[in-house]
């Protein structure tokens, strides 16, 4: 068919992205600062807007389940719809961390596009309180959460759903790194 060549470019491409060397190094970067947190008794903070958001909230169960590092997200509609309201929506993000963040924290930020303005606010007030930060983020290169990241995770392509499941990838791998094994039961 047409289209096969086509295929067959996609996915060499995208497979290239998911085990580079450079993100090898990164997700060592994130196991090692997740084991810091872990022993800090401190948490991680996800967030993120749409389908970021969910992987958010998946990343968060699965680090303090699995991973035994504590982590917490802010999609809880109450809390963006209070947050939203009295301090702008572009605003709640970053007073999510100064509520909820402690001293120690790492904040883990999700965006295809590196540039939603509330995940960028979040992230330069964390870097403010002396927090480390962790970014997912796709599209240009040159986006603002990666330049603010202690850590980023960055896939060249503005393809929502290979973005959306690489960064799905590499947050359960680091997961997997926690546990010490890539198959295994959860109860």
């Amino acid at each position: 068919m047409a289209w096969e060549p086509w295929l067959e470019d996609y996915y060499a491409l995208y497979q290239k992205l998911l085990v580079s060397d450079e993100i090898k190094t990164r997700l060592v970067a994130f196991h090692d600062l997740c084991l810091t947190v872990r022993a800090g008794r401190n948490k991680l903070m996800f967030a993120g807007n749409g389908a970021s958001a969910s992987i958010s909230s998946h990343g968060a169960v699965d680090f303090t389940k699995q991973g035994q590092v504590r982590a917490v997200d802010f999609n809880e509609p109450n809390l963006i719809t209070c947050l939203s309201n009295d301090f702008g929506y572009e605003n709640f993000m970053a007073k999510a961390v100064e509520f909820y963040g402690d001293d120690g924290d790492v904040l883990v930020l999700i965006s295809v596009s590196g540039n939603s303005k509330n995940a960028v606010n979040a992230a330069k007030y964390a870097k403010s309180r002396g927090m480390k930060v962790v970014t997912f983020t796709g599209s240009a290169a040159d986006n603002q959460l990666r330049a603010l990241a202690d850590i980023d995770f960055w896939v060249g392509s503005r393809a929502y759903n290979i973005v959306e499941s690489l960064h799905m990838i590499w947050i359960t791998t680091v997961v997997d790194m926690l546990v010490g094994k890539a198959e295994y039961a959860v109860a």
